[in-house]
């Protein structure tokens, strides 16, 4: 059997988006369930829109989200090399076999009689063919003029990895450019001659090139090459699920995710689901469990709601899923800067009591700040709460004086925190909405926090007794 070799094939045209991932991944994922191999390959031939930085960006993206390959621009292999614009020579080999067999011709016409052809068809309400206008008697091409391939249409039946039978009629298939002026070959022509040299086997992509195929099945027919299994995936939608996510719907350079605190394995499960299920209820899935799941088959043909609220479910749950050293290690930089003169084993502790709360690593400053800090009082949190505003400012006082009695008899241990604060419930008769929230303002100025008795443990006796007595006073 034919070894599978898949390969990602972005433009150096601007950040990764997660549509650009998810093509990735799926690519991905073929070939490591079926023990081969994947390349990445950057296509640079557009020089105009290429984005200074943006090939080592998609780098830096798929080494984020733990998408590995196995050759590319900086992982040399048999294959190379891996840009484009590094692969020049091989196009115009392969143009010449077109040439010498019929296949390509110099296009004679300039842009302007080309648009004027163009505005004929419109005029007589028909649909623009180049092979209509295809000259009789074209030069010889010399690389100054577009080379362009000569269309032999055809009806075509197809089956695709993903949508199944497609049949598509002979005016679909045009005469379109292989080589531009610029002595740059089309994406159209470079990508069929990259894929064909460096032996893949399967070719994932999204819907916007469904019109495209039946030209580049012309075209292999042409160079005499084998089609690779082409796989067409559904479009990623913006969260209403009625049109394609955009940056105007929030999405965002993948890398913004990571510096937000997004695990990978959060990433790579969220993005897979996209577009796939295996048919069950399963929604968490390891990148093992990716590999061996993962199939064609069961990727949809419509489009897939983005939805960020779900990416942060996923998120908080693997953040759950590590041990609390695994969540120290992994959120290092993440902590405030007022975090720098605490130990590794008292922000380890910090950590385990925000550990069920947090959803993405970038929330630790906002969810941990008093933690490392004494906070200013902060009065519109007594009078802006519900339960707190219906007392006078006197009763609160008293109240918060008979609770502090209490916690400087305590040792501080959670247990006995615990158990104070139980008892304080029954002497004031108060509620835990009124009781509790008042000392959890009074000791951490944080509009909310962990479980009251661990907070205080971790704070310690002097920080909660001083801050306690600093909000007495401004009550």
């Amino acid at each position: 059997m034919k070894l599978v070799r898949t390969r990602f094939a972005p433009s150096p045209t601007g950040y990764l988006h997660v549509g650009g991932i998810r093509t990735a991944l799926f690519a991905y994922l073929i070939a490591r369930q079926a023990g081969g191999s994947f390349t990445l390959r950057i296509e640079d031939t557009d020089q105009a829109r290429q984005v200074e930085g943006s090939a080592q960006h998609i780098i830096d993206s798929l080494r984020a989200l733990g998408i590995e390959y196995d050759e590319g621009p900086d992982m040399p292999g048999e294959h190379g090399p891996y840009y484009q614009s590094q692969r020049l020579d091989s196009y115009r080999e392969w143009a010449q076999v077109l040439i010498d067999t019929g296949r390509a011709y110099a296009d004679p016409y300039t842009p302007e009689e080309v648009q004027a052809f163009r505005e004929q068809a419109q005029k007589e309400k028909r649909p623009f063919l180049y092979r209509d206008h295809r000259p009789e008697n074209p030069p010889i091409w010399d690389g100054t003029t577009p080379l362009r391939f000569k269309s032999d249409p055809k009806a075509y039946t197809r089956v695709d990895a993903v949508m199944g039978e497609l049949k598509t009629g002979p005016e679909v298939i045009d005469d379109f450019i292989l080589i531009k002026s610029d002595s740059f070959p089309t994406y159209n022509f470079a990508h069929i001659i990259d894929d064909h040299e460096m032996q893949i086997t399967h070719v994932t992509r999204t819907q916007e090139f469904l019109a495209s195929i039946p030209n580049y099945l012309n075209l292999y027919e042409a160079l005499g090459f084998e089609v690779p299994v082409l796989a067409t995936l559904p479009p990623i939608m913006g969260p209403d699920g009625k049109k394609k996510l955009s940056k105007r719907d929030g999405a965002k350079d993948v890398l913004d995710y990571t510096r937000e605190g997004y695990l990978p394995e959060a990433l790579m499960n969220f993005i897979a689901s996209l577009g796939w299920n295996d048919g069950t209820e399963q929604e968490i899935f390891t990148r093992q469990e990716l590999i061996e799941k993962f199939s064609l088959e069961r990727v949809q043909r419509s489009g897939a709601r983005f939805d960020e609220n779900r990416l942060l479910w996923m998120n908080g749950h693997w953040i759950r899923s590590l041990t609390t050293s695994e969540l120290y290690e992994r959120s290092k930089t993440f902590w405030p800067e007022t975090a720098a003169n605490y130990s590794d084993a008292y922000k380890t502790q910090v950590l385990g009591l925000i550990q069920e709360r947090l959803k993405y690593f970038a929330e630790i400053p906002s969810l941990t700040n008093f933690f490392f800090e004494d906070l200013p009082v902060n009065m519109e949190l007594i009078t802006g709460n519900k339960q707190l505003k219906k007392f006078e400012l006197s009763e609160l006082k008293a109240l918060l004086e008979q609770a502090r009695s209490s916690l400087e008899q305590s040792d501080f241990t959670a247990s006995d925190l615990t158990e104070r604060l139980n008892a304080l419930l029954e002497t004031t008769g108060q509620k835990p909405g009124v009781l509790f929230s008042l000392i959890r303002i009074a000791s951490t100025q944080a509009p909310s926090s962990p479980s009251l008795a661990e907070t205080l443990n971790v704070l310690g006796r002097e920080t909660s007794l001083r801050r306690i007595d600093t909000t007495l006073a401004a009550l």
